[in-house]
């Protein structure tokens, strides 16, 4: 005889939903944070990524600054937008994945500190990354940029 017998073959009610509604408060934030979202100041320093192949396109033509580390590119789009765009770059000549997604991250946080607040206002800021970029000092890679924003700075 098989233990399958004593099996009921009738299948489970589904469950219907409940009908108490959910509260409109974000479950993640506690309620003793007197600092409401938006205003906190790493948001006001966020730049606005560039994604567009066609934006990586036209500023190929712009003002170029190379560095040890990096190259880059700011171009004045005069479409009358004050918002600071970032894009960034790194080839596969640079190492692997892992590689060029540290070196992405390290661009960003050199972004957010550098061209936030000083970059151009208007203008699209690219990063391209150089093989000499992975082995070199953050604050190194910090001096390097800031330099290179001021000299292309009209």
């Amino acid at each position: 005889m098989s233990d399958e017998a004593h099996f009921s073959t009738e299948q489970p009610r589904p469950r219907t939903a409940s009908r108490i509604s959910s509260p409109d408060v974000d479950s993640r934030r506690s309620g003793s944070d007197p600092c409401p979202p938006g205003s906190r100041t790493h948001q006001a320093l966020r730049l606005k990524t560039i994604s567009a192949r066609k934006d990586f396109l036209a500023a190929n033509g712009a003002k170029r600054r190379a560095t040890s580390g990096f190259v880059l590119l700011i171009r004045d789009r005069s479409d009358g937008d004050d918002t600071k765009r970032l894009g960034i770059t790194v080839t596969k000549k640079i190492g692997n994945a892992v590689v060029r997604n540290r070196m992405k991250r390290r661009f960003r946080a050199l972004a957010r500190e550098v061209i936030a607040e000083g970059g151009l206002v208007g203008s699209d800021h690219i990063l391209i990354g150089r093989a000499g970029g992975v082995e070199r000092d953050y604050a190194t890679l910090r001096d390097d940029l800031k330099r290179a924003v001021a000299k292309l700075a009209p």
